[in-house]
């Protein structure tokens, strides 16, 4: 909480902050970090747990198809209440490079009842069925970050936090690199290159 009080969140970052109806998409703040400042011991270790476990899952057969030797830096995300939310969206329907989602929820004693903020997920080619998840404290997850997993953050009525780390397959990454280069610069754009 003190660190959010500090004044280094920044709005979280879209092309727009409406949609065409004027809703707003996103009402979290973030602070990326790398997991190596001072004073941010426990981020540092947060990622490197996170390395190893991808690390691991990188052998299996699941992930075989990919080359995953890459993340981001890890977004700190509050959602500061007030019925603060995020959009259905998938996280990569662009093929950036990112392939893997990974989230760890920071919220103790957190009560969905009265906070909301739950993760919905929408399984593709489950046009009925949703996952909701609890962002509950030491709750870890990880999925795709392509389209096979829309989802969304519904509405916060308390301050929520999450830490998010994609991981980046190589091919993918590389591609859209080239392709960033052949384009003009949009924000959208410039946003993928500060992840």
């Amino acid at each position: 909480y003190s660190l959010y009080g500090s004044g280094e969140f920044q709005h979280g970052q879209l092309v727009s902050e409406r949609d065409d109806t004027g809703r707003i998409i996103r009402g979290d703040r973030t602070l990326w970090l790398d997991g190596t400042e001072a004073g941010f011991p426990a981020v540092g270790f947060l990622v490197r747990t996170l390395d190893a476990i991808i690390s691991r899952c990188n052998k299996s057969q699941e992930l075989q198809h990919y080359c995953i030797n890459q993340r981001t830096k890890a977004m700190i995300a509050c959602y500061p209440g007030n019925g603060t939310h995020y959009v259905k969206h998938v996280d990569n329907p662009n093929q950036d490079g990112r392939c893997i989602t990974s989230i760890y929820y920071l919220n103790k004693n957190w009560d969905v009842q009265t906070q909301g903020g739950l993760l919905r997920m929408f399984p593709v080619g489950q046009s009925t069925s949703v996952a909701n998840i609890e962002p509950i404290f030491d709750r870890m997850l990880f999925f795709w970050s392509d389209r096979r997993n829309p989802h969304e953050v519904l509405p916060a009525y308390s301050i929520r936090f999450a830490i998010t780390v994609w991981y980046l397959d190589a091919n993918e990454r590389k591609n859209a690199l080239r392709r960033l280069q052949k384009e003009p610069p949009t924000d959208e754009h410039s946003s993928m290159q500060h992840r």
